[in-house]
């Protein structure tokens, strides 16, 4: 039974909107009509148009987090005993996103038609990751769907952790540099001028620091609000500038170059890449195929290339190891791994002993990181708040030997 977006007004004429089964249109409509409801719009669910419940939203899927949620949800029930049907109501009705809501009710609308889960999950690509659809697909194919969920699970969790360590690691400096921003704008813009106001009328000779503040803060009173647009635009000009591949390339590759970020960009990628392949290889899906779908895995676009690379020359009956260390772009131990699991024929092991092992040290690397930052960024706060003290006071500690 197809799944519909509706969009009505109930009693009240307040709108309401939700996800409804129905064999057609106008039975949905007749649905809504007996539960009180005035029906306005009503549409299949479909990632094809963008419905009114999807509106709000910029892009049509579902976040990580709620995926990796669902995924570990789907795959308990389904070890439980349960039908695919079964489970994917259950799934909908445990959900508290709308968007996570209505597109496993289009999912389990296809399922009961009669087609694969595999099927219905590639009817929302933008939803289901390309990987993620060929493990489903893998495990309906071997009978070991409920293995290959749970490994699905484990490995949706994992990222989802491994993206949140990293991120819950800058919160803390990102949030330092802000309120320092915001600080030292508020000093320069509102404070100093009232001070150092005083000493320009007493016409005494003022120090050179005292200076350098005076003529810092008159250019951010006079100029501020250009240079904030100068830097939107510069922003804006620099994410146009993204968009060509060739200079996102370009920018990637000085990335990688870098001593500290371009080590954390090329472990953070390697490990999901390693651990994507350990896990689709695991599953019975084959090196060649596996390797096809982990290329758009990476967000650094020359190890992207590194893996297309690595799928023309597996295609040819060449070597993963030494396609992927001929690219210069992924860890050395990474590669060693890869090497030694292609000699005892055990690369899915290794593989993901190589995805544990570039995770655990990329998280001790930012931890490490961090650890400099957070009393680097104090320092320098420190440092200009200091200066902007002792450019105020010169002039009175100069004034107070005068008067003495």
């Amino acid at each position: 039974m197809p799944a519909y977006h509706y969009q009505a007004l109930d009693a009240r004429g307040n709108t309401v909107s939700g996800v409804i089964d129905g064999d057609a249109d106008r039975q949905v409509r007749a649905s809504l009509r007996e539960r009180g409801l005035t029906p306005l719009e009503v549409e299949p669910v479909a990632e094809k148009r963008r419905s009114p419940l999807l509106q709000w939203n910029l892009r049509p899927g579902i976040r990580s987090a709620d995926l990796a949620i669902l995924t570990r949800q789907f795959s308990t029930l389904v070890q439980a005993g349960l039908t695919i049907e079964e489970s994917l109501s259950a799934v909908i009705d445990q959900s508290e996103s709308a968007r996570t809501r209505a597109v496993m009710a289009g999912v389990r609308a296809r399922v009961m038609e009669g087609q694969s889960l595999a099927n219905a999950l590639s009817a929302f690509p933008a939803a289901f990751p390309e990987l993620y659809r060929r493990m489903v697909d893998a495990g309906e194919q071997s009978g070991r769907l409920p293995e290959v969920l749970e490994r699905l699970a484990e490995f949706t969790e994992n990222r989802e952790a491994l993206k949140q360590k990293v991120v819950l690691a800058f919160i803390y400096p990102a949030l330092v540099v802000l309120v320092a921003m915001l600080a030292v704008t508020g000093l320069m813009i509102y404070v100093v001028p009232q001070v150092t106001r005083v000493f320009i009328n007493t016409g005494q000779a003022l120090p050179i620091p005292t200076l350098i503040l005076i003529h810092l803060s008159a250019f951010l009173r006079h100029f501020g609000i250009y240079l904030l647009v100068l830097l939107a635009a510069a922003g804006a000009g620099f994410r146009f500038m993204l968009r060509q591949e060739d200079f996102r390339y370009r920018w990637h590759r000085f990335l990688l170059r870098l001593p500290l970020l371009g080590r954390t960009l090329r472990g953070m990628n390697a490990a999901r890449v390693a651990s994507t392949l350990g896990i689709l290889t695991s599953s019975g899906i084959p090196l060649l195929h596996a390797l096809q779908a982990a290329v758009d895995i990476p967000g650094i676009l020359p190890m992207r290339a590194a893996i297309e690379a690595a799928v023309r020359e597996v295609r040819d009956g060449g070597s993963l190891s030494r396609a992927l260390g001929r690219s210069g772009v992924f860890p050395p131990m990474i590669v060693h791994l890869i090497a030694s699991g292609e000699a005892t024929g055990r690369l899915d092991a290794m593989l993901t002993r190589a995805a544990d092992i570039q995770s655990a040290e990329l998280e001790n690397r930012v931890r490490a990181m961090t650890a400099i930052l957070e009393p680097v960024l104090l320092l320098v706060t420190g440092g200009i708040i200091l200066f902007i003290v002792l450019a105020i006071l010169l002039p009175i500690f100069k004034m107070n030997q005068l008067i003495s």
